[in-house]
């Protein structure tokens, strides 16, 4: 299905509010937190300023303008934020963090705030509706990496690693995964995790959530759950060498150990891992799969326009072929995209080249040339095939890998919704 348009604007709710009312606060941030879910939201930033207290949410990974409330009114909002959270409401000068508990209608939240120049900056992070739990075939994943992915979920133990930058889409996938394990288990599998924070709530998943400043932190967290008898154990992330560590043991003593990890690419991370001290032979035969991945911003088919040119500036240089830019209309707010689709690559450490290259010790260069030549398609080309295909375009491709030169690939990469956008179809219609 394509994805919901965003939901209305809020602002001339806003300018409806009277600001000498005692509820100003109450109601705008009602206000906004409703129209941010509406929108689907990932977070509220709400940023202080000389022109007054500027309301913006990230959709589609982006940023987009809100609405922008009146300067002197800026420290109740944010105190009404605070009183929600739970958080000090006298205390402005130091950051804090808190949960807005869930209500009926109104899934849980966390604020976080933090003291700047012009007053207390406030950001939502919204968590996802419980009942909104996406399956694996709702990520978005062609078979080439849902398939494998799927065939090292169904493993009895070992390490599967989900990588990426911030914001994207580790912990969706992470979600899906487990849902898919507690689906098919029917409650036969001690499922448990381990998370900073709990993001929601897994129906036949025990979940947990660290509390570094009472000495439950993620190692030591790890080490107490081995002893819960579980089968499958998600650690939210692994952040140092030690709970690294753990993680590998548990993954070689029977456990199936699904995590997640900042890392630029899946070569990146199987890197990453041995500077933190892992052996060569246990990422070889510890390690089950690593899925790297990244989120792309679908093009509105509403009003997304051809390029035709070789010389069209809205190529920014990028080697593909027919592809589309970005417009705007009514459809997508003015913002020329709409939903987002996941980019991704799935390595397999243990098998043939990649799996002597990394007992070698070979660098990051190495491994993903023997990925490539064990049949692995890497991001790049995912990303470029998007892109020529009409998917996205070459300024999204930009946004989210950079400018960093990548060279052409050697051929068109495999994927089903490149397909059928080549052949006419609508990206929209193409799960996300």
């Amino acid at each position: 299905m394509p994805p919901d348009p965003p939901g209305p604007d809020p602002a001339p709710a806003l300018a409806r509010l009277d600001p000498a009312s005692p509820r100003f606060a109450t109601e705008a941030v009602d206000l906004l937190l409703d129209a941010s879910r509406r929108a689907g939201a990932s977070d509220l930033h709400l940023q202080p300023g000389p022109e007054g207290l500027a309301a913006r949410c990230r959709i589609d990974g982006v940023l987009q303008p809100l609405a922008v409330l009146p300067g002197e009114l800026a420290p109740n909002v944010v105190a009404r934020l605070k009183v929600l959270a739970d958080l000090l409401t006298y205390r402005t000068d130091v950051p804090q963090e808190g949960r807005i508990r869930s209500s009926p209608g109104r899934p849980e939240t966390r604020v976080s705030t933090f003291p700047t120049l012009h007053g207390e900056r406030a950001v939502v992070r919204l968590f996802a509706d419980p009942g909104r739990l996406l399956d694996l075939d709702d990520l978005g994943l062609g078979p080439g990496l849902l398939d494998p992915l799927r065939v090292a979920l169904a493993e009895a133990s070992g390490l599967i690693v989900l990588c990426g930058p911030a914001g994207s889409g580790k912990t969706t996938t992470l979600y899906a995964s487990l849902h898919a394990l507690a689906s098919s288990s029917g409650g036969h599998r001690c499922i448990a995790t381990l998370e900073d924070p709990i993001e929601a709530a897994v129906p036949g998943v025990v979940q947990s959530q660290v509390n570094p400043s009472a000495g439950f932190s993620l190692e030591s967290g790890l080490r107490s759950l081995l002893r819960q008898d579980p089968e499958v154990i998600a650690v939210g992330e692994i952040r140092d060498p030690a709970t690294a560590e753990v993680a590998f043991q548990a993954a070689l003593t029977g456990h199936l150990v699904l995590t997640t990890f900042h890392a630029g690419s899946a070569a990146g991370a199987v890197g990453r891992l041995s500077d933190m001290g892992i052996e060569p032979y246990l990422l070889r035969s510890g390690v089950r799969a690593i899925l790297s991945q990244r989120l792309v911003r679908l093009l509105c088919d509403s009003c997304a326009r051809p390029i035709r040119s070789a010389d069209d500036p809205a190529l920014l240089g990028l080697p593909v072929g027919r592809c589309r830019a970005p417009v705007g209309c009514d459809r997508c707010r003015g913002a020329g995209y709409l939903g987002r689709t996941p980019v991704a690559e799935l390595l397999v450490p243990g098998r043939g080249p990649v799996a002597r290259a990394v007992l070698s010790r070979a660098d990051v260069d190495r491994i993903e040339s023997a990925a490539v030549a064990s049949g692995m398609v890497p991001l790049w080309d995912h990303a470029r095939s998007f892109a020529s295909s009409g998917l996205t375009s070459p300024a999204e491709i930009r946004r989210v890998f950079g400018l960093v030169h990548h060279p052409a690939p050697e051929g068109p990469a495999s994927d089903p919704r490149v397909e059928a956008i080549t052949e006419g179809g609508d990206a929209n219609s193409r799960p996300r």
